[in-house]
């Protein structure tokens, strides 16, 4: 497992998984961003894969230590 004190998340990652542990689906957090849905599920799986989890729900949890 990744230590989480050699992770580091581009700006755009954090802001996508800031919207996402509000609770904002990917969609609403494209319209916030002024970016594609899909551009904001590609950030959030970089995310996901830097801090190894494998759902949203939990990237946030771990993203929230960091951020």
């Amino acid at each position: 497992m990744a230590d989480v004190q050699e992770v580091v998340l581009s700006e755009r990652e954090r802001q996508c998984l800031r919207w996402a542990q509000e609770g904002k689906s990917s969609c609403v957090i494209g319209v916030i961003l002024k970016v594609s849905e899909n551009t904001v599920n590609f950030h959030v799986k970089n995310a996901m894969r830097k801090l190894e989890m494998t759902s949203r729900t939990q990237c946030v949890v771990k993203a929230r230590r960091l951020i």
